[in-house]
């Protein structure tokens, strides 16, 4: 590594907090309502990542507004009862955040979804920065929204690392010329995100302390 990181951008829904079951319920429900019978769980598995604009444009053009009110309604009614915290994630990032590294998250959903499942997992405390879709023009993978966040933090890409658990998150860390480090719990499978060569692979959320050095051994 030719520079310490001081700064680390997390992707939020399959990286830091399980929204994995809530996502796709999501997907199923709206999609079984316009087009019954036609989706199942492994066809939802791929709208993963991308914003629900792209996906559903893809779908169904002119219905996309509607589709994705759908999807956000239900979403939002059962986001808490069906969203939890990864094993280590807390720990770790309260370490990261109590030995002065710069935080943010930087995410493909809207400000508020953002803010729902950081407070209700206790994690908003530790970030002050946040980019969601709300924020940009062009979401990951894009650089605009790690660059936008980069300088809210008054940092740079070459001391920074993107960790998520989706390609987008890969290749947006790859084009904005940060570090990248993929989850290996990532709901798209491990050897999925191994394809767009990450710098890292976390087996668990406690790997990034020996990355940054916050952990010997």
């Amino acid at each position: 590594m030719k520079q310490r990181i001081t700064t680390l951008l997390f992707d939020l829904d399959g990286t830091l907090i399980d929204t994995n079951e809530l996502i796709i319920s999501s997907f199923l429900h709206t999609l079984n309502h316009y087009y019954p019978g036609q989706y199942e769980r492994k066809d939802v598995l791929p709208f993963m990542g991308p914003t629900l604009q792209e996906t559903f444009e893809k779908i169904n053009p002119e219905k996309l507004e509607e589709m994705v009110k759908h999807y956000r309604d239900y979403n939002l009614t059962h986001h808490d009862d069906l969203v939890t915290e990864f094993t280590g994630v807390f720990e770790t990032v309260k370490q990261l955040k109590e030995s002065g590294y710069k935080l943010a998250i930087v995410s493909t959903k809207v400000r508020t979804t953002v803010i729902k499942g950081l407070k209700l997992t206790k994690l908003d405390q530790f970030f002050d920065v946040i980019v969601s879709l709300d924020e940009v023009k062009a979401p990951k993978p894009d650089p605009e929204p790690l660059l936008l966040a980069l300088s809210q933090l008054n940092s740079t890409p070459e001391e920074a690392i993107m960790v998520g658990d989706n390609h987008h998150d890969i290749l947006g860390g790859k084009n904005a010329g940060t570090y990248t480090a993929g989850v290996a719990w990532t709901a798209k499978g491990r050897e999925h995100l191994e394809q767009y060569e990450p710098d890292f692979m976390l087996d668990e959320m406690t790997d990034l302390l020996q990355i940054v050095g916050e952990q010997q051994g």
